[in-house]
């Protein structure tokens, strides 16, 4: 009998077919306190299998106001999965999440972009998107900079396919693995609308 290889990283991103979609990484923190600092509605949270996640919030699933997020641990990172919002991106949000670590959103949506963030101790480090020429903001937007250059992730330069994906994992070793795919129960619920 033979197994399918364990895909390490973020490929399923690569490959699949996911047109918007928020991740949230945070270094050594729980699923449960990682979705108390997003905001998520506690009446909401449950541990869920696939079935459960789509009986549970049906066509709501995407909602972009009041997002459904999915949870997990790979490696040294928890990560929360927003498949129709964008709260991870939330300044406040950001800094709630990495106050006491250090946290990495990617946001990606169809037009085609990534929204990178790097967060330590509740202030940006570094921010970009690649909507445009890659042009680093935050506290230190250099910070990451030996590890963006190889990747083509270069001041003024347009991005290259997936460089920012390959940026999560060869800088952070960041990976995921497709909640379907893992066939556990993972915790999850609903994000509390962003206040206006």
């Amino acid at each position: 009998m033979t197994s399918s290889p364990v895909v390490r990283g973020l490929e399923l991103f690569r490959v699949g077919d996911f047109p918007i979609y928020t991740l949230t990484f945070v270094r050594e923190l729980s699923p449960a306190a990682l979705l108390t600092r997003m905001g998520v509605d506690p009446e909401s949270v449950s541990l869920r299998d696939t079935a459960a996640l789509a009986n549970d919030f049906d066509d709501d699933f995407y909602d972009d106001e009041e997002p459904v997020v999915t949870t997990g641990v790979e490696g040294a990172w928890t990560w929360a999965w927003e498949q129709g919002g964008v709260h991870g991106l939330e300044e406040r949000i950001l800094s709630a999440v990495s106050a006491g670590t250090e946290a990495v959103v990617l946001h990606y949506n169809e037009k085609p972009m990534h929204w990178f963030k790097y967060a330590v101790d509740g202030e940006v480090v570094v921010d970009f998107d690649t909507l445009d020429e890659i042009a680093p903001t935050g506290q230190d937007p250099a910070r990451l900079d030996a590890h963006m250059r190889p990747l083509g992730l270069v001041p003024g330069a347009w991005p290259p396919l997936h460089s920012v994906l390959s940026l999560l994992e060869n800088a952070f070793d960041i990976r995921l693995t497709h909640p379907r795919e893992a066939d556990t129960p993972r915790m999850t619920g609903r994000l509390s609308p962003l206040s206006k």
